[in-house]
C-alpha cells in the first residue's frame, strides 16, 4: 500500500542517536524502525544492528517468538567475536526474564535453562575480552542473583511426573 522512504547516508549518526534515546524512552518499536531505516542504507553498521537486536530483546515481554528469532538471526553479522557471544548472552538472558516476568507453569524451567545458556554465552564472551572489559562478568552474575531470587526458576525434575504433579 505504502513504500517506505529511505534516509541518506549523511543522516545516519543523528539517526542512530535518536534510535538510541527511542530504546532508554522505553519506545523499541521506534528504534526498531530507525535501526531498519539506517540497515537500508548502510547494511553493515554494527551500532544500528547492537542498538537493533536490543530493540528487540526489549520487545520479548510481548510474548510473540519472532522478536527471539529476529535478534538471533542479527548475530552472525556482529563483526566482532566477543560482541557475537555478549550479545548472544544478552538474548538468553532477557528472554529468560521476560519468561520469570510472565510467571506460573513451567516457565520457571525455560528460564533456568535460558539463564544457563545466557552464563555459557558470557564464559565465551569473557574469554575474548579486552582485559579492561569486565561486562559479561557483570551480567553473569546478574544472572546468578535472577536465579537465586526466584525460587521457581530451577532445573526442570528429571522425574516427568514431577512435570505432571505442577
Amino acid at each position: 500500500m505504502f513504500e517506505l522512504e529511505r534516509i541518506s547516508k549523511e543522516s545516519v549518526p543523528a539517526a542512530l542517536e535518536k534510535a538510541e534515546r527511542y530504546r532508554l524512552l522505553n519506545e523499541p518499536l521506534q528504534a526498531e524502525s530507525i535501526c531498519l531505516d539506517i540497515l537500508e542504507v548502510d547494511s553493515e553498521n554494527q551500532k544500528a544492528l547492537v542498538i537493533l537486536l536490543l530493540a528487540l530483546s526489549d520487545q520479548f515481554t510481548s510474548g510473540n517468538p519472532s522478536e527471539l528469532a529476529q535478534a538471533r538471526e542479527l548475530l552472525p553479522r556482529l563483526h566482532d567475536a566477543y560482541e557475537r557471544d555478549y550479545y548472544a548472552g544478552i538474548i538468553s538472558e532477557r528472554r529468560a526474564t521476560a519468561l520469570v516476568e510472565q510467571g506460573g507453569g513451567q516457565r520457571g524451567y525455560a528460564a533456568y535453562n535460558l539463564y544457563r545458556e545466557a552464563m555459557d554465552w558470557y564464559e565465551k564472551a569473557r574469554k575474548l575480552a579486552p582485559s579492561d572489559v569486565d561486562d559479561s562478568i557483570l551480567r553473569w552474575n546478574t544472572c546468578v542473583r535472577l536465579i537465586d531470587k526466584h525460587p521457581h526458576v530451577r532445573p526442570a525434575p528429571d522425574d516427568p511426573t514431577e512435570l505432571m504433579l505442577e
